[in-house]
């Protein structure tokens, strides 16, 4: 089979709105998440800011019994489940509660840890020879699939249920995995996401990498500064994007609106290889993964109005941007225009293709360009590359078709999915 996939659905939980609607104004208006975190500077973290989801206990309570919540200590299946519950009603779609699961509908929902505080937590108990009080749910908020399994329980999903992880690049290779299995028959409908613990726990190993600003601990706001001269590190966040993806034949029978339609996609490995390693990728496996895109896609580098890149704030920033250019055959101001979220949200690791394809996908239904914010100085070597007005550093309407979306992770491995404005 050779489905048509398109979005109905999304959710989100980031630092700067939990939910679509405050989401979204929030990039209509350029409002950052990223606050000062004392947790970060009492454990004297180089890094004191970070960008961490506001969720109250009234909005849990929506998504979770009260029974649910008691001994529950996972960040990131709050997160996923939030978002992907939300995703879930924006759809039309109902919780299942009949006895009978839903085989047409399943979730690949990634994450790149699950419940370190509750892990954290556990290793206390146990070392205090109380391993009886761990509780009956710290095997589900720790597995690698929690995630998953919560969301697949909520739902009552029957088709596949997994849990993907590829460091940065979880979120947007869990939206090609869904869009696969979609495209090829075997599901009518992925709910497709992924989500990130917080903390120090978390955010710890990379402060000590010092790959995270330590310059903007009193001013929160400024700290994440993609694409700019004065980038010093990105800022550490957490939160969780979920897209509904179903076949456009089973959207239409249930005549609910389409955000965009998915164009294809790829994923690969820079294998470590060629100046790749571990934290640094191979400039041309970045390169193949985009060509493969735009091939799978059946687009060419003319066609792009808006590159949602990975741009983390770091030096790589302008190597990322020689990429594109080198894959797409575009440069200066014939170049697509640029956006980087993380200016708002920081980086939310495994959360951060999901939180930014969501983004993308409100662009593409709204007709606008967020604000690439704290980018007023432009990196010299970018600016020589492409066209300062591809980087737009205030709210615009624009008239857009497809944006690619990237993400590059640790291990070197890329993904890269094309998303067009639905047109019936």
């Amino acid at each position: 089979m050779n489905n048509r996939v398109v979005i109905t659905g999304l959710g989100v939980v980031s630092p700067n709105g939990t939910g679509v609607p405050a989401f979204k104004h929030a990039l209509r208006n350029g409002i950052s998440g990223i606050r000062h975190d004392e947790q970060l500077e009492a454990l004297k973290f180089s890094c004191q800011i970070s960008g961490k989801p506001i969720i109250t206990e009234a909005v849990k309570l929506q998504y979770f019994t009260e029974l649910e919540l008691h001994n529950f200590n996972s960040q990131s299946i709050l997160y996923g489940v939030i978002a992907g519950m939300e995703a879930w009603v924006d759809a039309g779609l109902s919780f299942n509660e009949d006895k009978e699961p839903d085989w047409d509908s399943g979730t690949i929902f990634g994450t790149g840890t699950s419940g370190v505080d509750k892990f954290r937590e556990a290793i206390y108990k146990i070392d205090n020879l109380q391993t009886r009080r761990l509780g009956s749910t710290a095997v589900a908020q720790t597995m690698a699939s929690g995630i998953s399994a919560y969301l697949g329980g909520k739902l009552g999903l029957g088709n596949q249920v997994s849990t993907n992880s590829a460091a940065c690049s979880t979120g947007t290779e869990s939206i090609l995995i869904a869009y696969d299995r979609i495209k090829c028959g075997a599901a009518k409908r992925m709910l497709a996401g992924s989500t990130s613990d917080g903390g120090p726990y978390i955010w710890g190993g990379f402060d000590a990498l010092r790959i995270c600003t330590s310059k903007h601990n009193g001013s929160p706001e400024k700290g994440s500064r993609p694409m700019s001269a004065s980038a010093s590190g990105f800022v550490p966040s957490s939160g969780a994007g979920a897209l509904v993806l179903e076949s456009l034949e089973s959207a239409q029978e249930r005549g609910v609106p389409i955000y965009a339609e998915i164009l294809g996609g790829a994923i690969n490995s820079g294998g470590q290889r060629q100046g790749g390693s571990m934290t640094a990728a191979n400039a041309t496996g970045v390169q193949n993964c985009i060509k493969a895109t735009l091939k799978n896609a059946r687009l060419c580098g003319g066609d792009i109005d808006v590159v949602n890149g990975h741009l983390t704030a770091t030096s790589k920033d302008y190597e990322e941007i020689k990429n594109w250019v080198a894959a797409l055959q575009r440069e200066g101001d014939d170049f697509p225009y640029v956006q980087a979220l993380k200016a708002m949200i920081g980086h939310s690791l495994s959360a951060s293709g999901s939180i930014e394809t969501v983004a993308a996908v409100l662009q593409l239904k709204g007709m606008f360009l967020y604000p690439n914010l704290n980018c007023e100085d432009l990196n010299r070597e970018i600016g020589q590359t492409i066209d300062s007005s591809k980087i737009p550093t205030s709210f615009q309407p624009k008239e857009l078709q497809v944006v690619l979306k990237a993400s590059f992770g640790f291990g070197d491995v890329n993904a890269c999915v094309a998303l067009k404005k639905y047109q019936g």
